[in-house]
C-alpha cells in the first residue's frame, strides 16, 4: 500500500504541473525506497514507467563500450525522471543510478498516457514538463559543445551552484561533495584537465575548495568563461 504524503509535505515541480494535476499524478504513484547503489532502471531497459523523487539522488548517465561515463542528469528530490517516446521500441537511452537512499514515486506510462488522454489540462502540463525537459538538455549540450572544456567546467559549477548552492557573504557554497572525477564525467573530460582546470581558477580567486565542498567567490567570472545566457535556474540546473 502506497504511503504518499500530503502535497504540503511534498517537494513538486513548480514549473509544470497546476496543484491538481500534481495530486492527481501522485494519487496513481506506488512509493519505493532504493537504497544507494540501486537503479531505477539500466540502457535498453522498456521505457515504460515515470518517477518522481520525493527524497534523494539519481544520476542518469550514458556509458560508452570503452567503460567512460557522461553523466547527463543529477534529479534530485520533485524531479520527474522518465522518457516519453511515442515512436520506435520505447527503451530507455541511458541508465539512472540511485546515488544516495532515496524515496520514490512510479507510475506506469499507460496509467500516465490515461492522465493525458483524460485531461487536457493535465496533457498541457505534460507538454509544459517535456518542453522543459528538452530545453535543460539543449542548453546543457550548448555549454558542453561550444565553449571548450573550460566553458563546460564554469557551466557545471554555475549549475550545481543553482541546485545545491547556499548563498552566503557573496560566495556559493555548493553542498554536494564532488570528486574531480565526478566533474570529468560530467563535462566529457579527463580527471587531469579538470585538475589544471580547477587550479586555474582556484588561482585567479574565482572558485576555492573549503572542507571539501567547492565554493563559488567570483560567479561573473565564470559566466564569462561559459559565455552564459543568464537561463532562468529550472533551466540553468545540473
Amino acid at each position: 500500500m502506497s504511503t504518499l504524503p500530503a502535497l504540503e509535505d511534498t517537494v513538486r515541480n513548480t514549473c509544470c504541473f497546476s496543484d491538481a494535476n500534481f495530486t492527481r499524478m501522485l494519487s496513481m504513484m506506488t512509493e519505493i525506497k532504493m537504497p544507494a547503489g540501486s537503479h531505477l532502471f539500466w540502457e535498453g531497459d522498456a521505457a515504460d514507467r515515470f518517477y518522481y523523487i520525493y527524497s534523494g539522488c539519481v544520476k542518469l548517465s550514458k556509458s560508452s563500450v570503452e567503460g567512460k561515463e557522461l553523466i547527463v542528469y543529477m534529479y534530485t528530490s520533485g524531479d520527474i525522471v522518465g522518457q516519453a517516446d511515442p515512436i520506435g521500441s520505447r527503451t530507455h537511452s541511458y541508465t539512472a543510478e540511485v546515488l544516495e537512499d532515496s524515496v520514490v514515486g512510479v507510475i506506469d506510462q499507460q496509467d500516465m498516457e490515461f492522465l493525458i488522454c483524460q485531461d487536457g489540462a493535465f496533457a498541457m502540463d505534460f507538454m509544459k514538463w517535456m518542453g522543459n525537459h528538452h530545453r535543460l538538455t539543449q542548453t546543457k549540450f550548448r555549454d558542453l559543445m561550444m565553449y571548450g572544456k573550460p566553458g563546460a567546467l564554469c557551466s557545471t559549477l554555475i549549475r550545481l551552484g543553482n541546485t545545491y548552492g547556499e548563498h552566503t557573504g557573496g560566495r556559493i557554497i555548493i553542498h554536494k561533495k564532488l570528486t574531480n572525477t565526478d566533474l570529468s564525467n560530467l563535462i566529457g573530460a579527463t580527471r587531469e584537465s579538470v585538475n589544471r582546470m580547477l587550479g586555474d581558477l582556484r588561482k585567479c580567486g574565482a572558485v576555492d575548495i573549503v572542507d571539501g565542498l567547492i565554493v563559488i567567490n567570483d560567479i561573473s567570472h565564470l559566466q564569462g568563461i561559459c559565455h552564459c545566457e543568464h537561463c532562468p535556474k529550472e533551466i540553468c540546473r545540473i
